[in-house]
């Protein structure tokens, strides 16, 4: 009953693909199978559709994990909520023991007060899940995004990104499944630049051994793990000698073992 009522709630989500709310529907049903508790008795609740219809919803009991963890929630600006609105919706109808501290972070100039209050959350906690936060380009150039502050107070230095084709998804490639590691603080996201006269910017670009050595390292780590075969350096080496030059031969140091 549970599973079939966990399942039944994901059809609220017009807005959803259908393949996509196939899987979604599966995985829920699977997830409610499995949790120890599910099949306590649980209350239900009344959704009424954009139609009209009503639908009587089961809402399911608390998870019988025997603990929970207290995530932090960062839910953004523009699609930011709605997607994590969707995760915490998922997360109660499978029982998962996750308990989230949420934390408004502002993208306007001078509201340090939330970025503060989101770091000790995240630092406090170990674990963050963050929606989008705008980065206002009208704001003035010494103006940091919440993002970069982000990225640099934690030294989250690896941006994870797995590309992966999903069945039944019609798309233009097929098959792709790709894992990307992004160095995350230095090179472009240096954040050092000027303008030495009217119409003229300069840029430094930052490359040390220390994070090129890190970053390789990570990267191979993770293919071992993921059991990849192989690992592909994406550089300029060709043409920045020294910068790009420096993070390649990194890169072949870690290789090479």
């Amino acid at each position: 009953m549970a599973a079939a009522a966990a399942a039944a709630s994901c059809s609220s989500y017009s807005s959803l693909s259908r393949p996509l709310l196939r899987r979604w529907r599966a995985w829920i049903s699977a997830a409610a199978r499995t949790v120890p508790g599910t099949s306590a008795q649980g209350s239900t609740a009344t959704l009424t559709g954009r139609r009209g219809l009503s639908t009587f919803v089961s809402i399911p009991p608390p998870a019988k994990y025997g603990g929970r963890h207290t995530v932090a929630l960062l839910p953004g600006d523009g699609i930011g909520p709605e997607l994590t609105g969707y995760v915490r919706d998922v997360f109660r109808c499978a029982c998962v023991p996750v308990d989230f501290e949420v934390v408004e972070v502002c993208a306007s100039a001078g509201d340090t007060a939330s970025l503060e209050c989101a770091l000790s959350a995240i630092r406090r906690n170990r674990v963050a899940l963050k929606g989008n936060i705008e980065t206002n380009h009208n704001l003035p150039p010494a103006h940091k995004s919440p993002n970069n502050l982000l990225r640099t107070s934690l030294d989250l230095y690896a941006n994870v990104i797995h590309c992966q084709s999903f069945p039944g998804v019609q798309t233009r490639h097929q098959g792709v499944d790709i894992l990307i590691i992004r160095e995350n603080t230095e090179g472009e996201y240096s954040n050092l630049e000027h303008e030495s006269v009217s119409g003229v910017v300069e840029s430094l670009k930052i490359i040390t051994r220390r994070n090129s050595l890190r970053i390789a390292e990570y990267a191979f780590e993770l293919a071992r793990e993921w059991g990849r075969k192989r690992v592909t350096a994406v550089h300029k080496a060709n043409i920045m000698k020294l910068g790009d030059g420096l993070f390649l031969q990194c890169c072949k140091e870690v290789a090479s073992g």
